[in-house]
């Protein structure tokens, strides 16, 4: 800094002809503002200004310092304001990852966004696969689950609610499950996440020392809708996420089992690398939805934001 202040000191000197006037545009003493020209020659080894009692003027080195020095400020004065224009309005490729399911959430909260924000192009992966942010060059992601990454940033989102789901053809079949161990008797269908290759566990409270459920697994995919769509169509039991469930649920399509039986709420999170200076449209984007998904379901909740640990 001490480089850039001589630097606008001599230029300023330069274009007002007088020590005094650039002080008084810099807020500087005329003193001040000598001594930092002066430091600058000796930094340099040559003279930029003739001096006399009444005047100063530029040598022939210091005319032709001048000049590029000059261009070299204004460029560094278009690069401020354009950064202060891209603070204002955030723009640029947006790059968001997030699992199949959640476009359910997402796209009925996406056009305010893109009113708000037209400079910003979404570039949009659903996809059930554990993407690496970093390696991949994704600016936002929405994962459940685990955060094991410690280069991450992590805002928790609103919690939603795992239920198991039957159609009524398919209870009118099997008999209504009137507790967890009434399950034994029927037909599971199963999601297997795509990254770890893992059945998703039923978020099921059983009494303590009560043996794992005998449930008959019939389906086993990699993809909630296609889950959904089994179980809708009455091959058996499945586990979805709240909102999956909202509309063939409302429509009597499906009907919610055991709720009283069902574990607490399970969450997403939005993640994002932890950078030091965040750029406008990644915070643009985090806070739009933080602020947005789920806002219709629940209350608000806080959002804390956190360095996920490694």
């Amino acid at each position: 800094m001490d480089g850039l202040s001589g630097l606008i000191a001599f230029v300023r000197t330069a274009d007002l002809g007088s020590f005094v006037a650039a002080g008084r545009v810099l807020g500087l003493s005329a003193s001040a503002v000598g001594k930092s020209v002066t430091k600058l020659e000796h930094q340099l080894g040559v003279r930029l200004f003739q001096r006399s009692t009444r005047s100063i003027r530029l040598t022939e080195e210091g005319r032709l310092f001048h000049e590029r020095c000059r261009r070299i400020l204004d460029e560094l004065d278009d690069a401020r304001a354009a950064l202060a224009r891209a603070m204002e309005a955030p723009r640029g490729r947006l790059r968001l990852s997030a699992p199949i399911v959640s476009y359910h959430l997402l796209l009925p909260v996406l056009p305010d966004f893109v009113a708000r924000y037209p400079e910003i192009e979404l570039d949009l992966d659903f996809n059930d696969r554990i993407v690496d942010l970093i390696e991949e060059g994704v600016d936002v992601a929405i994962r459940s689950g685990d955060l094991p990454d410690s280069r991450l940033m992590a805002r928790a989102l609103r919690p939603f609610q795992l239920l198991l789901c039957a159609s009524p053809e398919y209870l009118a079949r099997h008999g209504v499950p009137d507790c967890p161990r009434d399950l034994d008797r029927h037909l599971a269908i199963r999601f297997r996440f795509p990254n770890s290759g893992k059945l998703q566990d039923w978020p099921l409270t059983l009494p303590p020392g009560e043996p794992e459920l005998r449930t008959r697994t019939i389906i086993t995919c990699n993809n909630m809708e296609a889950l959904r769509g089994a179980t809708v169509r009455g091959l058996g039991i499945g586990c979805m996420p709240d909102f999956l469930a909202h509309e063939p649920l409302a429509r009597g399509e499906l009907r919610a089992l055991l709720v009283d039986h069902i574990d607490g709420p399970a969450q997403f999170h939005l993640l994002w690398p932890s950078n030091r200076h965040l750029s406008p449209k990644v915070r643009v984007m985090v806070d739009f939805l933080g602020e947005r998904l789920f806002a219709s379901q629940c209350e608000a909740l806080p959002c804390e934001e956190h360095v996920v640990a490694g």
